[in-house]
């Protein structure tokens, strides 16, 4: 299983869990998330003699938080469940990872995760 956390932070934090051990990694994102998120998954993966087709389910924390940051990493964790065709659930709170943890035993599977802001979207009018 594979957990990500993309908010308001600079930092990304992903946990997965091989062999029954869990190993927790961060990266300092900053504004490059978008560009290089795919490629430090792929290293993560390499580094530890893994393959994408290793990851068996995917937990994601929905927010609230950033709207790019959420859209970004959710999008990607999205796709990557779509590809593979392996389940995909989100959770928020303190506790979403186990949340998480425990939907996936469940056998859950939500398909597509969307985003959750914490509040009503903040539309601007055009200024024109």
């Amino acid at each position: 299983m594979i957990f990500l956390r993309c908010t308001s932070h600079h930092v990304c934090k992903l946990s997965y869990f091989t062999d029954n051990r869990r190993q927790d990694v961060e990266w300092e994102a900053n504004r490059d998330l978008a560009k290089d998120l795919l490629g430090f998954l792929d290293t993560e993966l390499k580094k530890n003699n893994k393959t994408w087709n290793v990851i068996k389910g995917i937990g994601v924390f929905q927010g609230p938080g950033s709207f790019t940051g959420l859209r970004i990493g959710l999008t990607v964790m999205n796709t990557i469940a779509d590809a593979l065709a392996i389940p995909i659930v989100g959770r928020v709170g303190e506790d979403w990872q186990q949340q998480a943890i425990d939907a996936l035993s469940a056998g859950k599977n939500e398909k597509m995760i969307l985003p959750h802001y914490g509040s009503d979207a903040n539309i601007t009018k055009p200024r024109k």
